[in-house]
C-alpha cells in the first residue's frame, strides 16, 4: 500500500478524537474546488459545462481557509477544473500546510513543469496526476493527444525534485482486467509513484459519455479480474484494503458523503461531489439540513451504479477503524 506512516498517525488521532467527542457525522477529506476552469474538456467530466461566467469564477485563499478552519478536516484535496490555472495556487497550498492539514494538489500535468518551481517537497503535501490509462487510452480520456507524454515527463520531474507524486486513475466500461493490470504496473514499477488511488467511473448529473459508465455488476466483475491472483498486494495503492474488497464485491458499504464534502465557488454542495441537490453556506449546515438517509444505493435512483470513492473509500475507512481485525490488516498491507 502507498499509505504514508504520517497520515496514517494523523488520520487516526483525528478519528480517536471524534470517537471521544462522539461526533457522528464529521469531514475526513474536503474536495475543494476553487475554480471550474479547464486547459483540457475529458470524457466524464461535466466541470467545464459551466457558462463562461461561473468558469471566470475562483474561490479566494481566505475563503478556502474559511472552509477548511471551519470543517476541521484534517486532510484536503484540491481539484477542480485545473488547479493550476488558479494564480494563487501556491501560496494556497502553502497556508494550507501551515495550518497541519495534509494537502494533494490534484492535476493533469500540462501546467506542472511550468509551475512546479513555486511549490517545495513538504511530508504532508503531494501532487496527484491523473492517469487515467497507458498513452492511447489517456489520450482518449481527455481527448488530447499527447497528454500522456507530457503528464508522464512532468511525474518523472516531480519525483526527481523530491516531491511525493501520487496518481488517480478512473477507470470505465472501456477497460478491461488487462488494461488496468498495465496501467497500475507501469505506475507502480515503471515510474514509482508513492501512491495510486482508483475509481470506476460514475455517471453523474453533468457527465457527458454516460454509455461508457460502469454498472455496479460491471465494476465488481472488472475489479476481482484485476485483482486476481493477489496482484492488487504488490501495488503502492493509497486506498483501504476495505474499499479495495468493496470494488470486488466482497463486502458491501453505505455511502458516507458527508465524510467527503465539497466546496467550491457555489459553496458547500449537497450532497457529494458527483451529486447537487443544492449549495449550503457552511458544513454545519450542509450536515444538519441534508436528509442523508435518502441517498446511496437502493435510496435514489440516480446513486444505483456509484461505487466512487468520495462516498464510499470514507465508509471503508470508518470501518477499519473500527474493527482491530481490519486495522492490523490496513497496517500490514502499508508495509508492504
Amino acid at each position: 500500500m502507498g499509505i504514508p506512516v504520517q497520515q496514517q498517525l494523523i488520520l487516526g488521532k483525528y478519528l480517536m478524537k471524534k470517537k471521544l467527542q462522539r461526533d457522528k457525522k464529521f469531514p475526513l477529506l474536503v474536495e475543494i474546488e476553487p475554480l471550474f476552469a479547464c486547459n483540457l474538456a475529458c470524457n466524464g467530466c461535466g466541470k467545464i459545462q459551466h457558462p463562461k461566467e461561473v468558469l471566470k469564477k475562483q474561490l479566494s485563499v481566505q475563503q478556502v481557509l474559511d472552509a477548511m478552519d471551519e470543517c476541521g478536516a484534517p486532510m484536503v484535496s484540491i481539484a477542480g477544473g485545473e488547479p493550476l490555472i488558479h494564480p494563487e495556487m501556491d501560496v494556497m497550498v502553502r497556508e494550507l500546510l501551515d495550518r497541519g492539514i495534509i494537502v494533494f494538489l490534484c492535476t493533469n500535468a500540462l501546467l506542472l513543469e511550468k509551475k512546479m518551481h513555486l511549490f517545495e517537497p513538504h511530508p504532508r503535501f503531494a501532487w496527484t496526476i491523473h492517469i487515467d490509462g497507458l498513452r492511447e487510452s489517456h489520450d482518449a480520456t481527455v481527448c488530447r493527444e499527447g497528454t500522456f507524454d507530457k503528464a508522464v515527463a512532468a511525474l518523472r520531474e516531480a519525483k526527481r525534485r523530491g516531491f511525493r507524486v501520487t496518481t488517480n486513475s478512473t477507470f470505465f466500461k472501456s477497460d478491461t482486467p488487462k488494461s488496468i493490470r498495465a496501467v497500475l504496473d507501469f505506475l507502480n514499477d515503471d515510474l514509482e509513484v508513492d501512491g495510486m488511488m482508483l475509481s470506476p467511473g460514475f455517471a453523474y448529473e453533468k457527465a457527458p459519455g454516460e454509455a461508457d459508465f460502469l454498472s455496479v455488476p460491471e465494476t465488481r466483475e472488472l475489479f476481482r479480474e484485476a485483482f486476481a491472483d493477489g496482484k492488487r498486494k504488490g501495488w503502492r495503492l493509497n486506498q483501504s484494503p476495505v474499499f479495495l474488497d468493496f470494488l470486488e464485491g466482497k463486502t458491501d458499504l453505505d455511502c458516507t458523503p458527508w465524510a467527503i464534502p465539497s466546496y467550491s465557488i457555489f459553496g458547500w454542495q449537497k450532497p457529494c461531489y458527483l451529486m447537487s441537490d443544492g449549495y449550503v453556506e457552511t458544513y454545519r449546515e450542509l450536515t444538519e439540513t441534508t436528509d442523508w438517509e435518502k441517498y446511496g444505493r437502493g435510496r435514489d435512483p440516480r446513486c444505483s451504479n456509484c461505487m466512487a470513492h468520495c462516498g464510499y473509500e470514507p465508509s471503508a475507512v470508518l470501518e477499519t477503524m473500527g474493527s482491530i481485525k481490519q486495522t492490523v490488516r490496513a497496517a500490514i498491507s502499508s508495509n508492504i
